[in-house]
């Protein structure tokens, strides 16, 4: 993380530096039109050009940082493994609800996003057959606690 905020404040340094040598540019040119404007110019849109590949780069970062640990929030919540910091743990008020393992956490939410993905794709008469292993999807959910294991009850009890 440090190398990225490094690479973006070095960028943004560059951008700037060759906006204030457009302006010189163009100070010494009397506002006329040169060579050295010109060739200020350039340079002026090529680190304009890398400073906004950096900022991709941070957001990019930012973003993926956001997605990991909103994931471990929702598998901490889900599996009961959350500090109990606010002094009230949301599973253990809610007694018909078990914990869950994290595998299967991570086997469910890969399941919905592949479904996600074909319903943004307009899978169109895929739809229905998606749909059905969405349903399929919610009936182990529903099942997980009484079954053997709670594990995969997908794979031995349908």
């Amino acid at each position: 993380m440090e190398a990225t905020v490094d690479d973006l404040s070095a960028a943004y340094d560059d951008f700037v530096a060759a906006a204030s040598a457009v302006v010189e540019a163009r100070a010494q040119s009397g506002g006329q039109k040169t060579a050295a404007t010109d060739a200020a110019l350039e340079a002026f849109k090529q680190r304009w050009e890398l400073f906004r590949v950096a900022c991709d780069h941070a957001e990019e970062l930012v973003e993926s940082i956001r997605q990991r640990i909103g994931s471990e929030c929702l598998v901490d919540e889900a599996t009961g493994s959350a500090s109990a910091g606010s002094g009230t743990a949301p599973l253990a008020a809610a007694p018909g609800i078990k914990p869950i393992s994290a595998v299967r956490l991570e086997q469910m939410s890969k399941a919905v996003r592949w479904l996600v993905i074909e319903l943004q794709h307009g899978a169109g008469g895929a739809s229905a057959p998606g749909a059905a292993g969405g349903g399929g999807a919610a009936t182990p959910n529903a099942g997980a606690g009484p079954g053997p294991g709670g594990q995969h009850p997908e794979e031995g009890g349908q």
